[in-house]
């Protein structure tokens, strides 16, 4: 595996070319993007860049964990080609970008309402990734959806020719989705947490017997209901062109997603599923 820190360093590809994005800290999730990207290309390059345009507190920034021996160390072990963990002023090398991309509408609702210029920055940070390694394909997780829709949004309305793939949600072996943020919790908080992928469960199986976007919906919220610890932010079904909520009588894909506090820890997790249509 060849690590760079600068981008006049990466070089071409010899064959179609993934890359994952990461601010570090890698879990198994991350490691499944790293193989889902290693089953769709022939070279694989992956990003450690702790984003600051992602961070409302500085605080936040301040902790976020840094990891780069560890984690080059578990992407050499995957086969990875080539991890890019650049320094601040190789990404931006203006200080602070003047100009960034605004996710627009997607930033009025669910995660964009929760966390003001999260996306913003995301999207201002994956496009500069992008221009920097110019991959042919770029794999997200889909336990980010909000996140997912709006780097398909800016890709599609800027016309930037990379290719987004999506890979399946990481689960630990009781349906908890995989997440840097699980290891705070402590063992009944887990416990309480399991509350959203049960949820999520409920709800799908709602809609794969023909139930209503409200009836899907009220079966999750049940099953939330059940434990107080969870304090719920938002359990909703999205569009999943736009990420805005559906009205009642929606027919079609959805994506059913859910934040909630649990202790000191947010976590999300979400669902796609086809509302009016009965297995």
């Amino acid at each position: 595996m060849r690590i760079v820190t600068r981008a006049s360093e990466l070089g071409g590809a010899s064959g179609t070319r993934a890359v994952v994005m990461t601010m570090g800290a890698l879990h198994e999730g991350h490691l499944a993007l790293v193989r889902h990207a290693q089953s769709i290309a022939a070279e694989v390059l992956v990003t450690v860049f702790v984003n600051p345009l992602q961070f409302d507190d500085p605080g936040d920034l301040e902790h976020y964990p840094r990891t780069l021996e560890a984690d080059a160390a578990l992407l050499e072990e995957e086969g990875v080609d080539v991890l890019y963990a650049p320094a601040l002023e190789d990404v931006y090398p203006g200080g602070t970008p003047i100009v960034t991309v605004s996710a627009g509408a997607i930033n009025d609702v669910f995660e964009g309402a929760a966390r003001p210029g999260h996306f913003d920055g995301v999207l201002t940070v994956v496009l500069k990734l992008m221009n920097l390694t110019r991959p042919d394909v770029a794999v997200f997780g889909a336990k980010d959806a909000q996140q997912v829709i709006a780097v398909r949004t800016m890709t599609r309305d800027l016309n930037v020719p990379v290719e987004i793939a999506v890979a399946p949600t990481v689960r630990d072996h009781d349906g908890l989705a995989r997440s840097s943020r699980n290891v705070f919790l402590s063992a009944t908080e887990r416990d309480d947490a399991l509350a959203l992928s049960r949820a999520l469960r409920a709800a799908d199986a709602a809609a794969d017997s023909g139930a209503t976007v409200t009836e899907a919906l009220l079966a999750g919220s049940e099953e939330l209901a059940r434990v107080p610890a969870a304090q719920v932010e938002y359990f909703a079904a999205l569009d999943p062109s736009s990420a805005h909520p559906v009205p009642g009588d929606y027919r079609g894909e959805v994506v059913i997603a859910v934040a909630a506090r649990v202790g000191k820890t947010r976590l999300i997790d979400n669902v796609s599923t086809r509302i009016g249509h009965s297995s």
